[in-house]
């Protein structure tokens, strides 16, 4: 099999110059903008965007929409790709499925987890999710204890009976404007 290499070059752009595709699919939850903010603030950019130039010079992003659109002043790192327009959209429409299709090996992801220090409370909760278990409503004496990072503050810990008690008093107290996170213990 002959496989072609489309990165015609690595240049610097203004995020806010590049055009998003009118064909992305994408949508991006205020969970996900949140942890992006979070690793965006702890590690920077350390990814490139991918784009297409058009006929007119401009780019055409294919993959980035999120972190050029969180970081329009910033300038960002863009891989220029020769693609025509129907290979940007197969492109646009499979880049990110397909990485999806990899499994979690997590006994590896919690050794990598307990080396972690990770200031954002979005990333260490998104950490933790990964390592969860679905559908599994208690977890085990061997789940790994995610490092915690945490500034001096004054907490009051509820013990509740089951989560839909929980949930509630979280909903109680985050609607009186206090600043909760839900935790299981």
């Amino acid at each position: 099999m002959h496989i072609r290499d489309r990165i015609k070059e690595l240049r610097r752009v203004r995020a806010g110059d590049l055009r998003p595709n009118p064909r992305n699919w994408r949508i991006h939850p205020d969970k996900q903008r949140a942890a992006l903010r979070g690793i965006l603030a702890e590690i920077g950019y350390a990814d490139a965007l991918l784009a297409r130039e058009l006929a007119d010079g401009t780019l055409e992003l294919i993959d980035g929409h999120l972190r050029a659109e969180t970081t329009p002043d910033a300038v960002v790192p863009v891989l220029i790709l020769d693609l025509n327009e129907q290979e940007a959209a197969k492109l646009l429409a499979l880049l990110d499925p397909l990485a999806n299709l990899a499994e979690a090996d997590t006994e590896a992801l919690a050794d990598l987890a307990s080396e972690l220090d990770l200031q954002s409370p979005v990333l260490r909760d998104l950490l933790h999710e990964m390592l969860s278990v679905p559908g599994n409503d208690e977890e085990s004496p061997d789940s790994p204890v995610l490092p915690q990072s945490l500034p001096e503050s004054f907490q009051v810990v509820v013990e509740c009976e089951d989560e839909d008690q929980q949930r509630e008093v979280f909903e109680r107290l985050s609607a009186e404007g206090y600043n909760c996170r839900l935790l299981t213990l």
